[in-house]
């Protein structure tokens, strides 16, 4: 279990439903998600991303978390962060770090967010 210095900040498209059932699925399986994980609602906040040195575009299309240290990580660096401190999804977080496996699930994710984004007419 992350130690309470070892907060989080994951950066989230509030305007996507998926999102936040996302953001939910994690509160629900992480005792400490109050804690441990501020969640920062992207939208709307392009000129705040900037100030922390964030894309917004970018963010709309890759999550991005902020480490404890100030670190900024996105796309499965990010990911992987987040699933570490959660039980259920740590397998997950080593599976798709896998040298093997990462490519596939950098381009899926990819594709999925797309499709998304296209399908709402955001992108």
């Amino acid at each position: 279990m992350p130690e309470s210095d070892d907060k989080i900040t994951v950066f989230y498209d509030g305007a996507c439903p998926r999102c936040i059932q996302d953001r939910e699925n994690y509160e629900r399986l992480d005792p400490d998600a109050n804690t441990q994980v501020e969640w920062f609602d992207i939208t709307g906040r392009d000129k705040e991303l900037v100030e922390l040195g964030i894309d917004p575009r970018k963010a709309l299309t890759e999550l991005h978390i902020r480490t404890a240290d100030g670190r900024i990580l996105s796309e499965l660096d990010a990911y992987r962060v987040l699933m570490t401190r959660i039980p259920h999804y740590r397998l997950l977080g080593w599976l798709i770090g896998l040298p093997l496996l990462r490519p596939l699930a950098s381009r899926l994710y990819h594709w999925s967010v797309t499709r998304r984004l296209r399908k709402q007419g955001r992108l």
